[in-house]
């Protein structure tokens, strides 16, 4: 089984299809966010790969902050659950789950 950080998160959010996760990265000096939703991951500022084997968060990526949101995620108006969460906290909430 995969435990990468990009595989934990999607698990949770496959648990918790309620939330999506909106999580700022770091990767090769560029800032980027990924939309965590329904076991998926998505780039919102680089091209997303068709294949959903090709991870969007890598390992060597440096998560900045996680923000969880209320499903459906409509990026006008966000209705938060919970912002700027560590990696460090989201890995209790991933406990909690299972992942």
């Amino acid at each position: 089984m995969n435990n990468s950080i990009g595989k934990r998160l999607e698990q949770y959010t496959a648990k918790r299809p309620q939330e999506v996760l909106l999580i700022t990265v770091e990767i090769d000096d560029e800032q980027d966010k990924i939309a965590v939703f329904k076991g998926f991951s998505s780039s919102l500022m680089r091209p997303t790969a068709f294949d959903p084997d090709v991870p969007v968060l890598l390992d060597a990526a440096t998560i900045i902050s996680i923000d969880r949101i209320a499903s459906p995620y409509n990026p006008e108006a966000p209705r938060y659950i919970e912002k700027g969460i560590s990696w460090e906290a989201m890995q209790a909430l991933l406990a909690e789950v299972g992942v």
